[in-house]
């Protein structure tokens, strides 16, 4: 029998009836192990209360416990206060015994227990992921106050790739603008969490604004009045928000927009800078939310919008922290220590290996003016942006009206983009890359397949002549000049 601090005898399965009648759990929604559900558990892990009680207190922030491990005498009633000094929701659950605190931010909640036996439990915050994040601890009761505790139980092999996972939809560069007077401009941002197609037989769960990764592409003209509503979807297990590099105001209106499934959030911004800026959530772990996908871009159109070209494209690199590593299969979790570590298992464009290759790479004709807008959600890395074989005309970093000519390699931190424009004057296949060039391997490729009439007077491959063999017939041979330039009387074309 277990006798809970409400002073009613409860059989060991409906200890967590008994809890929920003293402590209060959780709003509806909550995760699972919330007090009111049965829990197994050894009967002779508790007695019933005796007198001189010892109090002991846990605090919660994010992300951790405070102590992390915790050492208890047996047969002595233990009055459990557990504090959160968080920003978002968090409990202290022992699963096996039913206990179970749960406090929303800058709240407590109590319990007490007498356990009978000496045991190691090991308790975590129940809330998906927060456990990864390193909110776990162990509970140890002891006879001897010097004794060792137990250890906790090693994570599970990853399960396989569920058979209905696709890859995520593509994003898509808004429309232009198209007008001259400033207008309220509305967006509505949904945060989801569904599982996606990282690659070829790899998926995660992937935290997205409107399905995509990136989210959707904002945009709107300088002096237009821009309003943010984010409907947090009850079916969602995190608290999610959004922080706008664009917005002049506390936070970005991450503040604003933190909310709990179920809820929503609004914030209001003037468009005050022109240029091209990122938006990412703004909830604790900021990097972890980020990591899962939860980043895109906002234009800002300057007075008179943006000259017309033929093609806009809208890319975002972004990093993953795969638990499998860079080979991993199956389903895999994201890695809170690889995150903080700075170790990405892959880095890629728009969200998955591939994501602008093969029959989803952009294509062009020759001769076109292109306009990239390229963000970096990171949330770690900096990426060194770069398209093998042509040079960027004008580069646009952030919000700076002066571009910076002729650039073949464009540095953009986390958090920061730029917009770069270009004609492709040769057809061909052309590489998207991170200059970072180890990064390639772990996913940063895409291509640009642009079609057309050869423009040999820009660039002739020429033959291939394997060692050992003769020059074709028209080539030049080295003529005791040695390798390199030969100077024959006529200027080299430019």
């Amino acid at each position: 029998m277990v006798r809970s601090a409400c002073g009613k005898a409860l059989g060991v399965g409906m200890i967590g009836v008994a809890l929920a009648a003293c402590v209060g759990g959780p709003p509806a929604g909550a995760p699972v192990g919330t007090p009111g559900s049965q829990v197994a558990g050894p009967s002779q892990a508790l007695a019933s209360g005796p007198r001189d009680p010892l109090e002991v207190t846990i605090t919660a922030s994010e992300f951790g416990f405070t102590p992390r491990r915790l050492q208890v005498p047996v047969g002595r009633r233990i009055d459990f206060r557990f504090v959160n000094r968080g920003a978002i929701d968090h409990d202290w659950l022992i699963r096996s015994v039913g206990l179970h605190l749960h406090a929303t931010p800058g709240t407590e909640a109590r319990a007490s227990l007498t356990f009978s036996a000496p045991a190691t439990y090991a308790a975590a915050c129940s809330y998906p992921t927060h456990g990864d994040y390193g909110m776990v601890g162990e509970l140890v009761v002891a006879a001897d106050p010097n004794a060792a505790g137990g250890g906790l139980a090693e994570p599970a092999q990853a399960p396989a790739v569920p058979g209905d996972a696709v890859r995520l939809p593509a994003p898509r560069p808004a429309p232009p603008v198209g007008r001259t007077d400033p207008r309220v401009v509305y967006v509505r941002l949904e945060p989801t969490e569904s599982v996606g197609l990282v690659g070829d037989g790899v998926a995660t769960t992937f935290w997205t604004f409107n399905g995509s990764v990136p989210g959707p592409m904002v945009r709107a003209l300088a002096g237009d009045t821009v309003k943010i509503r984010l409907d947090n979807p009850i079916r969602n297990r995190e608290s999610h928000s959004v922080d706008f590099h664009a917005a002049t105001g506390p936070h970005g209106g991450a503040a604003a927009t933190q909310v709990a499934p179920g809820g929503h959030g609004e914030f209001t911004f003037k468009a005050v800078h022109p240029g091209v800026y990122v938006y990412h959530c703004g909830t604790p772990r900021v990097a972890h939310h980020v990591a899962h996908g939860l980043y895109g871009l906002i234009v800002i159109e300057p007075a008179g919008g943006l000259p017309a070209v033929d093609h806009e494209l809208y890319v975002m690199q972004g990093e993953l922290y795969l638990a499998g590593g860079a080979e991993a299969r199956g389903l895999q979790p994201m890695l809170w220590n690889d995150v903080a570590a700075e170790r990405p298992s892959h880095v890629v464009f728009n969200g998955a290996v591939d994501a602008l290759v093969g029959e989803r790479a952009p294509r062009m004709n020759a001769g076109e003016t292109l306009r990239i807008f390229f963000g970096n959600g990171g949330p770690n890395l900096a990426s060194s942006f770069h398209l093998i074989g042509e040079v960027f005309d004008r580069v646009y970093v952030d919000g700076s009206s002066r571009a910076l000519e002729r650039a073949s390699v464009v540095s953009v931190p986390p958090g920061g983009a730029a917009i770069a424009e270009l004609v492709l004057e040769v057809p061909g296949t052309y590489h998207l890359v991170d200059h970072a060039l180890s990064r390639v391997g772990k996913g940063a490729l895409g291509e640009l397949v642009v079609a057309g009439e050869p423009r040999a007077d820009l660039f002739s491959p020429g033959t291939l002549v394997p060692i050992g063999h003769d020059h074709p017939a028209g080539d030049h041979k080295d003529h005791g000049h040695g390798a390199g330039t030969h100077d024959h009387g006529a200027p080299a074309a430019e």
